[in-house]
């Protein structure tokens, strides 16, 4: 315990004796020890009183400093009593300021505060708590948190002095704790692997949930590890040697799991202290399954999807490559452009699963063929194309070429069908046909389309000609599109006559085209380039409104037909337009013929059936054209109740002196008859061809015998003079 301070008596007060008119003298003479001090006892006198003055100063100067400190500080004597503290600790506890007194125990202002309750945690066990905190005030140690009645939190720092006495420090963290523990709710529960690692050695000082579950390494185990034993492969991390910046972007990286698997990440790395070192906070986001799609994506981007070859953007880059290489070489590259015959023809009989096996056999024959440094890629349904590198002459790329259409000609057995495709090829060569990807391929798809056209089932090199050729059908398409928009073109009817009476039954609508500088263009040459456009919809429905028109004004018994093309059930709107056509012209339905190819039956699609039994059921009559050509069956005339049936001209044609033809011609007017339809012929030009067809019991005939296609003016002029014509000799109508 303190001693106790001595006591000093107080010197008597020597009464002052004032006499009226006199000066003040004392009452009686002061003795010597009372007197004031003179000399050196004076000098000492005043140097305690400056020294006594000069602390009280002191003594408010550090109260003045530790008042402006954000922290609590007080000093306590060695037995716990407050000596002096600051006004920022006296707010810290306001609740227990009005105890704070120089002299009061520590330890009793505590006890006051327990019993107000403003010390949660010492709710229920209070002397206990109470023996814990005087411990840690007179024994103190590491710095400890305390936490208030109103929620606040403060973290106590206390310290020994030499002669015993305590200071103490205090800091309100009731903000950074609430920091604390959002930053904990956000890092266990993330759904996103955390890991907090330290700066310097990389030890892995944390790891929440989601790191656990996404590694597979435990808790315990994750203790052991540093960032850097998970890396695949030992590269500094931007972080490493305590160089990270506040926040770091996404890095990709790749990282090893417990069993051993890769995964791909992208890291976001924020600096922050934990605990009381320095650390970074890596967000972990796992991008294997993106990167895996993206690698897909682009796959896909860049390839077929049925075959897996690269399609027609990987194929420009690769030949970028490839004419970039040999043009430093001098050599030659050949661009083989491979188109499949009549692969339409599989895919519709046969259906697509087949057409798709079919394709991808075709591939792999192709791939076989080839060598590493030759380019194949798929460019569209059912063309392929070949970059031949390090040619040296055209015979090169002629061996190539047979030997390509040698691998695909073999039969192929796909789901039990055997099944055999030919092809064209197309060959255009650098640098004589052009140096540039895209005018190598453009010359190499013109000569395919010669190969197609004029040979099937070999190859055609690329001429200069064609190009101008495909300049020409270029002008037809666009002059084409203007001629439509304009009503430019026109119906030509060509007579049906009756072989048995001679009389005219109807007319077919056949399309001409008049061009105000080059005449008259034949269909032929439009109308393939009106179905590979799509203006095949356009010019069938303006014949069938102006043919309609004109028949409306012809006598009752005359009908007239219309070629439909396969596009124009395609649409969807096929019905509609004919029953408006019908109504708007007032042609009755059973005077309006449609004629279909057998190309059409071929899909064999149910809303093409159905198109067709509506249009009959409005009375309108359906004929089979061109019978005979292309992928006849006797199941389509099963497929359909037609009306007529329209044998071809090339059956026709010297038809007295082909005994083959003679044959085809008599099996299908005896079918015609046998299924209650009507027979035509088409293309008679002789007496002979008539009078074998009449024999043979033909119905209608149809050609230049007995007229060619005219405008409507003259046909009307051709019905009034039917009547003079002669059916048994077989003259013709019109000169």
């Amino acid at each position: 315990m303190p001693k106790k301070p001595r006591t000093t008596r107080k010197p008597k007060q020597t009464a002052i004796v004032r006499f009226p008119g006199r000066p003040a003298k004392s009452a009686a003479k002061l003795p010597s020890s009372r007197r004031p001090p003179t000399g050196e006892a004076a000098r000492k006198h005043k140097e305690v009183e400056a020294a006594l003055a000069e602390a009280r100063k002191s003594h408010e100067r550090l109260r003045e400093a530790i008042d402006i400190l954000p922290q609590g500080i007080v000093f306590l004597d060695a037995e716990g009593r407050y000596i002096l503290w600051n006004k920022k600790y006296a707010q810290m506890y306001s609740r227990s300021a009005d105890l704070f007194r120089p002299g009061v125990r520590l330890e009793d202002t505590i006890r006051v505060g327990v019993a107000r309750g403003d010390y949660p945690e010492a709710i229920g066990r209070e002397e206990e708590w109470i023996a814990a905190r005087l411990e840690k005030l007179f024994q103190p140690g590491e710095r400890h948190e305390q936490t208030l009645a109103d929620g606040r939190v403060i973290l106590i720092d206390e310290r020994l002095t030499e002669d015993g006495g305590i200071i103490g420090l205090r800091v309100d963290i009731t903000e950074l704790k609430q920091r604390e523990a959002s930053f904990r709710l956000l890092f266990d529960s993330n759904p996103v692997p955390m890991i907090v690692c330290a700066l310097g050695d990389e030890r892995i000082l944390a790891v929440n949930h989601a790191a656990v579950q996404h590694y597979g390494y435990s808790r315990s185990e994750f203790e052991k590890l540093t960032i850097r034993s998970l890396q695949a492969f030992d590269v500094e991390p931007p972080w490493a040697g305590g160089h990270a910046g506040d926040e770091r972007a996404a890095r990709a990286w790749k990282h090893v799991r417990a069993d051993g698997a890769l995964i791909d990440l992208a890291i976001y790395s924020r600096r922050l202290v934990y605990g009381d070192r320095p650390a970074v906070l890596l967000a972990l986001m796992d991008t294997t399954e993106r990167k895996r799609a993206e690698a897909r994506l682009t796959f896909m981007a860049q390839h077929d999807g049925l075959t897996g070859l690269p399609n027609r953007n990987l194929l420009r880059q690769q030949m970028d490559d490839i004419l970039l290489r040999t043009r430093r070489n001098a050599e030659k590259v050949a661009v083989l452009m491979l188109g499949l015959d009549h692969f339409k023809a599989v895919n519709d009989t046969l259906g697509h699963g087949i057409g798709d096996k079919l394709l991808r056999g075709v591939a792999k024959r192709l791939r076989s063929i080839l060598r590493e440094d030759d380019a194949l890629a798929r460019l569209n349904s059912d063309e392929f194309a070949i970059v031949q590198s390090g040619v040296t002459r055209p015979e090169d790329a002629a061996f190539m070429a047979r030997r390509l259409l040698d691998a695909i000609a073999d039969p192929y057995l796909l789901d039990g069908h055997s099944v055999m495709i030919g092809a064209s090829i197309g060959i255009a060569m650098s640098p004589g046909d052009g140096d540039e990807s895209e005018k190598l391929l453009k010359n190499a798809d013109l000569a395919l389309s010669r190969a197609k056209n004029e040979f099937r089932g070999t190859f055609s090199f690329f001429e200069a000609g064609m190009d101008a050729q495909a300049q020409i059908r270029r002008k037809i398409e666009t002059e084409l599109r203007e001629a439509v928009q304009g009503d430019a073109l026109r119906p030509y009817y060509q007579p049906l006559v009756d072989l048995s009476s001679g009389r005219i039954t109807g007319f077919e609508a056949l399309v001409r085209w008049p061009h105000p500088e080059r005449g008259m263009i034949s269909p032929a040459e439009f109308i393939p380039v009106a179905e590979e456009t799509g203006l095949i919809n356009a010019v069938g429905g303006l014949m069938l409104r102006r043919a309609c028109a004109d028949a409306a004004q012809w006598p009752d018994d005359v009908r007239v037909a219309v070629n439909l093309s396969p596009l124009q059930f395609r649409v969807g709107n096929l019905l509609s337009l004919v029953v408006d056509t019908l109504k708007q012209s007032g042609l009755p339905a059973k005077r309006l013929e449609l004629e279909i190819t057998e190309t059409l039956l071929l899909e064999k699609s149910s809303e093409v059936l159905a198109t067709l039994h509506a249009l009959r059921a409005l009375g309108v009559r359906i004929s089979m054209d061109d019978f005979g050509t292309g992928y006849s069956s006797l199941s389509y005339l099963r497929s359909f109740p037609f009306d007529k049936i329209k044998i071809d001209q090339s059956f026709v044609r010297d038809l007295t002196a082909n005994p083959d033809a003679q044959a085809i011609v008599r099996s299908i007017i005896s079918l015609g008859k046998g299924l209650g339809v009507t027979i035509t012929a088409e293309g008679v030009e002789t007496e002979a061809e008539v009078n074998c067809l009449r024999n043979e019991g033909c119905h209608e005939g149809q050609g230049f015998l007995f007229s060619r296609a005219r405008p409507n003016a003259e046909i009307v002029s051709l019905l009034k003079t039917q009547g003079n014509w002669s059916a048994p000799s077989g003259a013709a109508l019109v000169a």
